[in-house]
């Protein structure tokens, strides 16, 4: 089998998504301060560069990768269980604060995209980029959006939160596991939520509680929106 035929497989894809995230690990155990996401994203455009691979033939693996994103979202079920009775206790604030910080997302972005001159079409794309990736990338897609430019967008914003949001928190004083895995869940979805579930595990069940209701709420949010843009 020669290079281009191996490239044209979905195990490049895979092999290549694989290796990546393995040597980011490894660098993120050396230089602490590295996002393995990050790092292993970047390794991966700069092969696909190299080689000359197209990003659609790379897709043919990354897909399967792709894929995986349910189970790996329905994993953070198990943290969830396990801290409900804590979660219930405080439901009432971490409502508010998802419901204030969905419809914030929301409207600052279509607000600033418009100001800036954006389209219409490039105001939808941008709107759902902080939901988890499956339902950002299915509102765009019904909405008349960009899905392709949303996931990216979507990857930036949990890229981002997950590397700066939990300092800045901090720094601003939200320091408790409960209105810090709020915040991290509701702008950051799962990205976000991976990163502090490594912190403290209550943390990471509020962001996973937070990034599904996020979800479900900017699904419903976007339907007003959606016809008003029209």
């Amino acid at each position: 089998m020669t290079l281009q035929e191996f490239t044209n497989q979905p195990l490049f894809g895979i092999t290549l998504t694989v290796i990546a995230y393995a040597v980011a690990l490894l660098l993120q155990k050396r230089w602490k301060a590295l996002h393995p996401l990050l790092i292993c994203s970047v390794l991966i455009i700069v092969v696909l560069m190299l080689m000359r691979v197209p990003y659609d033939t790379y897709k043919k693996g990354g897909d399967y990768i792709v894929f995986l994103l349910g189970p790996a979202t329905v994993a953070l079920g198990v943290p969830l269980y396990k801290n409900a009775q804590r979660i219930r206790e405080s439901l009432l604030p971490i409502a508010a604060g998802i419901t204030v910080g969905a419809i914030s997302a929301l409207l600052l972005t279509a607000a600033l995209v418009w100001c800036l001159g954006g389209s219409r079409e490039l105001i939808v794309t941008m709107m759902p980029k902080s939901v988890t990736s499956p339902i950002a990338l299915e509102i765009s897609r019904q909405a008349g959006g960009i899905p392709e430019l949303t996931a990216v967008l979507t990857v930036l914003t949990g890229l981002i939160g997950s590397m700066f949001g939990p300092g800045l928190l901090r720094l601003a004083g939200v320091r408790e596991d409960i209105p810090l895995g709020t915040a991290i869940g509701t702008a950051s979805h799962g990205i976000g939520t991976a990163k502090i579930i490594r912190d403290s595990e209550l943390a990471g069940s509020v962001s996973g509680f937070a990034m599904g209701v996020t979800a479900i709420l900017t699904s419903v949010l976007f339907i007003p929106l959606y016809y008003w843009l029209h």
